[in-house]
């Protein structure tokens, strides 16, 4: 604490302190002694004026002449003068004669004593002095009095003693003593504020200090390498150190002159008096290169008071700067085409993109020749130095009228010594930093290169681009408007970015070939030939993804009852593998559709496949000998978590549509829901129970059943039609919506508009889309009946059967349906349960169906020679095209089809009797 005050004492704050309280003590106490002489001077004053008033009323009061002149003046004028005395507030009323001598006296002792000095009134004049002497010092006046013809017969005084008029000023001293001292603390107390404020602008320094740091601001100011100006609002100059003067020449009484007197160019006297503020502004001066600032400065109040300019020379810097300049571009330029070479995965655009971004930063024309397998994807001759002829895959420049060959052009290298047959036998880029001394160059097309010369190419970098080791291509720098020629850090850097850019072709080029390959494997694994049905009118589009063949598929599988399926399914990934997946599980769709399996139960099927292929890929299918898997490879949480993570996984919608019911039963496995558009135009997304992926596992499949309308229409799609980087879900489906609301248009023409509304120039992903409209088989095409339970209802059923084909017109075959319809009635008495029915369609071929309510399949067999049955199955077999069985939620149907004609009907080896084939069982 005392060393802050000790250090505040000493301070120029202090200081100032201590001198403004000793000149506000001087001027108070001056103020005061000032206030006690003017009041005592006041009192004199007032004293003079009552007392010469008194005086003059007392002289001329009416009697007084009289009484003067009477026997006993003080008898008279006695009583009137203390009167009067005390009336005016008086200390003395005296009556005097012309020789002075007293009739009346406030001191009854003084009558008739003579009073000093009054001549003047004798002499007749009235008069007001300080008296000093016997009996009291006093203000007194003296007034004559005249009689009648206004000679002087008596003389009045009155007066005031100085004790008195002394003690009317001590009076006023508390007061005056009270604002004195007041005065005295606000002067103090101002002078306190003041030094506070000057404390704290200058830190508590002392003069000593402050005049150091004053001389070493100068010091700093004149010695530092930049030129400082300070500039004041009218435009003159207030302050410039001498390295200011250097760098603008400045006069010596520059100081205190306006801007534009101080005979600077006008560019720097605009810029100086401009006022602008500007950073690191790079101005010639003369022969100098300034990296000049502005800045304001601030006054009170944040009011602008000038400005501050800094000049830094830069000259010396300007050279160094070009070439750090220089490199700095160069790795910009390496940065910029590590971001902007390669986005595509397409070799010739990667080939474009080398060459876009090297104009103009680097070169002023680029061409880059890719080899005739690069270019196809294929791999390219690992033989160096053999290469001849290459196409020309991009060329850009800063003019479009360049002598080059265009894009397309077989480039032929002939020449050894030419710069781009050099750089590829040699492995590395080749400098040909004039091209009129190339003679290489200009012997291998002296038309060509006399037409380039001309136009103004004069210097050519030529990088091989490799990879691996293996040349793929060559990129060629060309310089025309640049006049600087290539040199040797032009020719490292364009090695670089050539090698780069080899590297992105050469990934290009392997993504070209997988995807060839993936495409070509995904077109040949998707159905090519739709089968023949008439369910359904079906139209199809299937797209692949630009950057990567996905697993999308979709199917039309013809099922009995001319039922048809529908399925649309998406694998996980892209690439070959997707593609050799989806072709699996297409084909296991195709074996479990003819087991005529519900869409749940198919789905079920199907997940349980994508883990047995999940398992053997990641080899851990088997577990314990005990089959308990809590010992195996992959048993426990460690063992689900390394399934999990090997899950191929798929999406699939399978649906199932029979024209004769119109009814539609369908389930997804995680995969979009259908789009549902009424006969009306009308279009909705049903809602579908949420299945999970195949491949995840572990919940069951639900199915759901819809009645279609005959004209319906089913639009089943993967994600990838109505889903994309900038679309959400929601987005596509209505967008979907709208383009499939458009009335009267084929399949085929309601697959084009949707994919001219939905596609995306790029799709990110595979896009499969099937769309059927519903038909419904003819009433008159259909024909049941009921079979009783006894053995008699056979003959009755094969008889009608027999009758509707004649009434259809298909006499041809009636054998043959009435042997299947014999067979299947009698076995499904014989060995199935009520209720039992037949069912006859005729589609494209003769449908026979014999339900009953029992779940025991038959199979098909040798019968021995022993044997009383068995054989009837077989017969159906021959006669039949196909057959089958398919379960219902209440018994199975047994099918069986044959041609509309009797062509391919085999011929019996000896006539049967029907009615026999009754003990014919399987």
């Amino acid at each position: 604490m005392s060393a802050r005050l000790s250090r505040g004492a000493h301070s120029v704050a202090g200081q100032v302190f201590a001198l403004m309280a000793a000149i506000v003590v001087l001027l108070i106490t001056a103020a005061a002694l000032a206030l006690v002489f003017q009041a005592r001077y006041d009192s004199q004053r007032d004293a003079r004026n009552r007392s010469l008033a008194a005086a003059e009323a007392f002289a001329h009061a009416p009697g007084l002449p009289q009484a003067l002149m009477s026997r006993d003046p003080t008898a008279v004028l006695q009583p009137l003068a203390e009167a009067a005395r005390r009336a005016s507030g008086l200390d003395f009323i005296a009556v005097m004669d012309v020789r002075g001598v007293r009739y009346t006296d406030s001191r009854p002792e003084l009558i008739g004593q003579r009073a000093s000095d009054v001549s003047r009134a004798v002499a007749g004049e009235s008069f007001t002095e300080v008296f000093e002497g016997q009996p009291s010092d006093a203000v007194r006046a003296v007034v004559p009095v005249r009689n009648a013809d206004g000679a002087v017969i008596g003389l009045v005084g009155t007066g005031i003693e100085v004790e008195n008029v002394s003690h009317a000023v001590e009076g006023q001293l508390p007061l005056l003593v009270g604002a004195t001292a007041g005065g005295l603390l606000l002067g103090t107390a101002g002078a306190a504020l003041v030094s506070r404020r000057l404390l704290h602008q200058t830190r508590g320094l002392g003069a000593a200090e402050m005049t150091r740091m004053n001389e070493h601001h100068e010091a700093v100011l004149h010695a530092v390498r930049e030129g400082v100006l300070i500039i004041g609002n009218d435009q003159r100059l207030i302050l410039a150190n001498d390295e200011a003067r250097r760098l603008l020449d400045l006069p010596q009484d520059a100081e205190e002159r306006a801007v534009g007197d101080l005979g600077l160019d006008p560019r720097t006297t605009e810029l100086l008096a401009s006022g602008r503020v500007v950073t690191d502004h790079v101005h010639l001066a003369g022969d100098r290169l300034l990296a000049v600032n502005v800045r304001p400065t601030m006054a009170y109040a944040g009011r602008p008071a000038g400005r501050v300019v800094t000049l830094r020379d830069t000259t010396e810097l300007a050279s160094l700067t070009g070439r750090a300049e220089v490199a700095r571009s160069r790795l910009q330029l390496l940065y910029d085409a590590g971001g902007r070479i390669g986005t595509t995965l397409d070799v010739v655009r990667t080939a474009e993109e080398l060459s876009e971004v090297a104009v103009p930063r680097f070169a002023d024309f680029v061409t880059v020749e890719l080899l005739e397998p690069v270019l196809h994807g294929d791999e390219p001759s690992d033989v160096t130095g053999v290469y001849t002829e290459m196409r020309r895959a991009a060329i850009t420049g800063v003019r479009t009228d360049s002598p080059l060959q265009p894009v397309g052009d077989l480039i032929r290298f002939v020449v050894p010594t030419a710069p781009m047959a050099a750089a590829l036998d040699e492995g590395h880029a080749v400098l040909a930093a004039d091209l009129n001394a190339a003679m290489g160059w200009r012997a291998q097309d002296s038309e060509g290169t006399r037409v380039a010369l001309e136009y103004g190419l004069h210097s050519l970098i030529s990088v091989p681009l490799q990879a691996r080791g293996v040349v793929l291509g060559m990129a060629n720098f060309w310089r025309a408007d640049t006049p600087e020629p290539f040199d040797g850090e032009d020719l490292s850097f364009a090695e670089e970015l050539g090698a780069r850019a080899a590297v992105s072709i050469d990934n290009a080029r392997r993504f070209t070939r997988e995807h060839a390959t993936a495409v070509t494997l995904q077109r040949r694994l998707l159905p090519r030939v739709l089968p023949d049905q008439s369910a359904v009118d079906v139209a199809y589009r299937y797209l692949p993804a630009k950057a990567g063949v996905g697993g999308d598929w979709f199917d039309v599988i013809q099922l009995p009852g001319a039922r048809v399926a529908l399925v649309v399914g998406d694998v996980v990934g892209h690439g070959v593998h997707a593609a050799a997946t989806m072709g699996r599980l297409r084909t296991a769709v195709h074996n479990f559709a003819t087991l005529d399996l519900p869409p749940d139960e198919l789905l079920g099927h199907l997940d349980e496949l994508i883990n047995r292929i999940d398992q053997d890929e990641a080899g851990g299918g088997g577990g314990d000998a005990d089959g308990s898997g809590a010992g195996g490879e992959h048993g426990g949480p460690e063992g689900a978590a390394e399934r999990a993570s090997a899950v191929t996984g798929a999406t699939c919608l399978y649906a199932v549509y029979d024209p004769v019911s119109g009814r539609c039963r369908m389930a997804s496995a995680g995969h979009p829901g259908p789009a549902l558009i009424s006969p009306d135009g009308g279009v909705a997304f049903p809602e579908l129970p949420a299945g999970l992926p195949l491949g995840v596992g572990g919940m069951p499949f639900e199915a759901v059943e819809f009645q279609l309308s005959e004209g319906s229409r089913l639009v089943l799609f993967t994600d990838g039609l109505v889903e994309d980087r900038d679309r959400d879900f929601d987005t596509g489906l209505q967008l979907l919506a709208d383009a499939l609301s458009r009335p009267g248009r084929s399949p085929d023409q309601a697959a084009s508009d949707v994919l001219a509304t939905m596609l995306f120039p790029v799709p990110s992903d595979d896009i499969a889309l099937l769309i059927a409209d519903t038909r419904r088989l003819e009433a008159d095409r259909i024909a049941e009946w009921e079979v009783p339970g006894e053995h008699s209802a056979v003959s009755r059923v094969r008889n009608a059967g027999s009758a509707q084909l004649v009434e259809w017109g298909l006499g041809d075959i009636s054998f043959a349906v009435e042997l299947i319809l014999s067979e299947l009635v009698t076995n499904a008495i014989r060995y199935g349960s009520a209720p039992v029915g037949v069912r006859l369609l005729r589609d494209r071929s003769l449908i026979c169906e014999v339900s009953d309510g029992s779940s025991t399949s038959p199979h098909l067999r040798y019968a021995a020679t022993t044997d009383e049955g068995g054989r009837g199955l077989f017969l159906v077999a021959q006669y039949a095209e196909r057959w089958g069985t398919r379960y219902t939620d209440r018994g199975k149907v047994i099918w069986a089809e044959l041609p509309l004609t009797g062509g391919a009907e085999p011929q019996p080896p000896a006539p049967l009797d029907l009615d026999a084939l009754e003990d014919m069982a399987w």
